[in-house]
């Protein structure tokens, strides 16, 4: 779900396509995107009857950079891969960045 949001970048994807694309019913969906979202990790907004969801780019860089605080005990190049893989990140638009 959160992959699918990222996917869809800053615009967003309606509540029901995202359901579709991720293959579950429409109230698991709103449960899980309830907590996301309480977690800081998915921003909604209503556009005419329809709810868009984003991915809140801020809150799961944190929540990247919490996991990686202390890498491996003390052995970085373990999370060299995943560091590496962040550097995706220049993909999000300069106002979603840390």
């Amino acid at each position: 779900m959160v992959r699918a949001l990222v996917a869809a970048g800053p615009d967003g994807v309606a509540a029901g396509a995202l359901a579709d694309a991720v293959g579950i019913a429409g109230n698991t969906l709103s449960f899980h995107l309830k907590e996301l979202s309480h977690a800081g990790l998915v921003a909604s907004r209503r556009e005419g009857r329809s709810v868009i969801y984003t991915a809140a780019y801020a809150g799961l860089s944190d929540l990247i950079r919490f996991l990686m605080r202390d890498c491996c005990q003390g052995r970085p190049e373990v999370c060299a891969p995943a560091v590496e893989a962040l550097a995706l990140a220049a993909c999000c638009p300069a106002g979603d960045r840390p």
